[in-house]
């Protein structure tokens, strides 16, 4: 339904083909060493909250990539005390705040017992990490619960805490008659600067909904079920502030032209409050740490409409290195805007150059973008994060198939400069599509790589080649990159499939992928959200 009524339905064919009926050993992985767990679930009452679930090392466990065993339940006072029962629709989000990693499972409880539960996997899918704030864990040993109170109206205190929040949770859901992959509950993340969502009165609450994957599973539920729980977390206290009710969304008022970057409103009717003091052990420090100055050394037109942008440290010092397909979220300080705006882009250049390239695609009304393009001149600084991202490299010898079209090419350029650069011979297919020569950014400088090492085929397909492109010269066929394509190009059945570009594009080509008998496990895609 959000899909349809913001005209993005063509994620739906890449969303089937990207949510998974079990956990990839890289989430299995993932999820067992997280130190806590995002919950959602309903009480007795049919009600979604949204809780958090810790443990030390062993508390999750994947004896299957269709269960995670979690040792460990809502405690005393907790909204979701006693309300995981077997078969329970259950939304479990793994959240790695210190790298901005997450991964979403729905499905349902099976077996409870009074120390924990097993969950039955029914969908997976990976998520875009911007508006994640940064933030490392410790642990206070000893720490207890404190008590925990009730109410149908937030308090003084409960109001400065959601003002001054920049992340919180959200539990929604849907069941309808007869059974669907789509039913169930959904655990997500919110975020945005400090202050982003507001308080309307004692009984309300507000947020602007950002561009994000388009997947719209929360937004989708409230359309079908308005019903949702909200969860505030004092990363200083490891204090909970838990929130049911129900919720609106607002489409088209003007109200959402006053908030930048925004795409609707959500508002939250407050049905009832619980509030927990020192709810769980782990604390977490500022994110401050993780913030470092970069100055803009290059500045270089790549194409009609992207440009690449080279940081390097604005101290002269060693800047962190990266995988290659990793993204680098910056923050841009941008005139007549009060708060840093945050982007995450891909960075475009090889790893160990002791440098950040991103290149970016300027948006009619992207925000960002237009600043960086227009405004931002070498001698600038801004400030960023550590790279992060889970589109890297899946091993060291296997063949490579390098698929993208558009500014999909990015992570590509990453990771085609780590190949030309290692050891060995492994064969590496670099297959771009874009519109014509002018919409063709890095163009020469693909060359440039692959006539540096043996073994590497760069085939480009222009969609609507102009009478100033050459074919054979600057690109080797007329139409798009599709799974006819790949099929003549490619004929090696261990390689591994890296695909970046246009949801439907992504989704087309993964489905002719599998319908090939490549396994799931060697396609790996890259999910960006509309970028601003």
């Amino acid at each position: 339904m959000a899909q349809a009524r913001l005209g993005v339905r063509d994620i739906e064919e890449w969303a089937k083909r990207v949510v998974r009926d079990h956990l990839p050993e890289q989430h299995r992985d993932f999820h067992t060493a997280l130190p806590f767990l995002v919950v959602a679930a309903r009480d007795g009452q049919e009600r979604p909250w949204v809780t958090l679930l810790e443990g030390s090392e062993g508390t999750v466990s994947s004896p299957d990539n269709k269960t995670l065993s979690i040792d460990a339940l809502p405690g005393q006072g907790d909204a979701l005390h006693d309300a995981i029962k077997p078969g329970s629709d259950i939304g479990i989000l793994g959240i790695e705040l210190a790298t901005r990693r997450r991964n979403r499972v729905n499905g349902r409880a099976a077996n409870v017992t009074s120390a924990g539960f097993d969950f039955h996997v029914e969908q997976t899918f990976g998520n875009c990490p911007q508006y994640i704030r940064e933030r490392k864990w410790h642990r206070l040993n000893g720490s207890d619960p404190g008590l925990s109170t009730r109410g149908q109206r937030l308090t003084k205190g409960q109001i400065q805490w959601i003002s001054s929040a920049d992340t919180f949770f959200v539990a929604s859901g849907y069941r309808g008659e007869g059974t669907s992959p789509t039913y169930g509950m959904d655990a997500s993340h919110r975020g945005g600067d400090r202050g982003f969502v507001k308080v309307l009165d004692d009984g309300r609450l507000q947020f602007p909904d950002y561009a994000g994957n388009n997947h719209f599973n929360t937004i989708g539920n409230i359309l079908l079920d308005p019903r949702a729980g909200f969860l505030f977390v004092d990363f200083e206290s490891g204090s909970f502030l838990q929130l049911t009710g129900k919720a609106s969304i607002d489409w088209d008022s003007s109200e959402i032209a006053k908030l930048h970057g925004a795409r609707r409103l959500v508002t939250l009717q407050i049905d009832e409050v619980v509030e927990t003091r020192s709810a769980v052990s782990l604390r977490w420090s500022s994110d401050a740490d993780s913030v470092r100055s970069l100055r803009l050394v290059e500045k270089t037109p790549e194409s009609a409409d992207v440009t690449s942008f080279v940081f390097e440290a604005r101290d002269g010092g060693t800047l962190v290195n990266f995988e290659p397909g990793q993204h680098l979220p910056i923050e841009l300080e941008i005139p007549g805007i009060s708060e840093p705006v945050s982007r995450t882009y891909s960075l475009s250049n090889g790893p160990n150059e002791h440098r950040y390239r991103i290149s970016v695609k300027r948006e009619p009304k992207g925000i960002a973008s237009q600043f960086l393009h227009d405004h931002l001149e070498p001698g600038a600084i801004i400030n960023s994060r550590q790279p992060s991202g889970d589109f890297v490299m899946a091993c060291n010898k296997c063949p490579l198939v390098l698929v993208s079209a558009g500014i999909g090419v990015t992570p590509m350029m990453s990771i085609l400069q780590a190949v030309a650069e290692e050891a060995g011979n492994r064969p590496v297919w670099f297959v771009h599509g874009a519109r014509d020569g002018k919409h063709h950014p890095l163009a020469q400088e693909v060359l440039e790589m692959a006539s540096a090492r043996s073994g590497v085929h760069v085939h480009v397909a222009y969609s609507q080649p102009t009478g100033d492109d050459e074919l054979a010269n600057n690109f080797n066929s007329r139409g798009r990159v599709d799974g006819a394509l790949l099929a003549q190009l490619i004929d090696n059945i261990d390689a591994h499939y890296f695909i970046c570009g246009p949801v439907k594009f992504m989704g087309e080509l993964q489905a002719d992928l599998e319908g090939r008998g490549i396994c799931q496990e060697r396609i790996h895609t890259e999910t960006f959200g509309p970028a601003g």
